[in-house]
């Protein structure tokens, strides 16, 4: 099975309006943003994206808000963003927060075929309005339910011809789960490489999970704060 496409507008050209998108990142770290940019120019719109949080004003999903293409978020942190503060103030956005552990492991869920589990997080909170609680050992606990996407899009450091995927450093963050979590998993890498040249104590995602492989370029990786000690 050939896992490569072409470009990025090749990669999501089946994406269409409505879709549920895992996004990979944190911050701007480890973000597909060349998979972003494909859908800028594609205009899709209503979209659903899962993602930590929504980028900056002009970068990664920042571009989407821009043009209106987001309809919903679930994210855990959305506080950088002035376009998303606006959208959401004026009811066009539609956003539900989730606790950065719970999000990561609704994802984990989704991928793993679990159907729900229990945590502490959020329980007395409006976090956990309208959900199941049960106590366990004496502690309340509030069910939250897996996240699963219609496309994960995934920003890798190298990636063989089969789809096994090596991420770099902190730019793991959430791409691995939501590698598992996508019905079509996307992954754009700064490297392909042949089979057998990944140690296999090396792969993070196993090319199970992955669907499509685009080689990425004119990477920015921009920094979304930079702080730096005095002389």
């Amino acid at each position: 099975m050939n896992k490569i496409f072409s470009s990025p507008e090749e990669a999501v050209a089946d994406i269409s309006d409505g879709a549920t998108l895992l996004v990979g990142g944190f911050g701007l770290v480890g973000i597909p943003e060349n998979l972003i940019e494909a859908l800028r120019k594609k205009q899709v719109r209503h979209l659903t994206c899962v993602s930590n949080n929504c980028g900056v004003d002009d970068w990664g999903l920042g571009l989407l808000l821009q043009q209106r293409q987001i309809r919903k978020m679930i994210s855990s942190y959305v506080g950088e963003n002035k376009t998303f503060e606006k959208q959401f103030l004026s009811g066009e956005l539609e956003v539900e927060l989730v606790p950065q552990g719970t999000l990561a492991e609704r994802i984990r869920a989704g991928g793993a075929g679990i159907g729900g589990f229990y945590t502490p997080t959020g329980v007395g909170t409006t976090v956990a309005e309208g959900k199941e609680i049960r106590v366990f050992d004496g502690r309340e606990y509030v069910l939250e339910m897996p996240i699963r996407g219609d496309f994960a899009l995934i920003k890798g450091w190298k990636a063989d011809l089969y789809g096994n995927v090596v991420y770099r450093k902190t730019a793991r963050n959430f791409n691995p789960m939501m590698a598992a979590a996508g019905k079509v998993t996307i992954v754009e890498v700064e490297e392909i490489v042949e089979p057998g040249m990944l140690d296999p104590d090396e792969i993070h995602t196993p090319s199970i999970y992955v669907q499509r492989i685009v080689l990425g370029k004119s990477y920015q990786k921009r920094i979304e704060k930079r702080t730096v000690r005095q002389a």
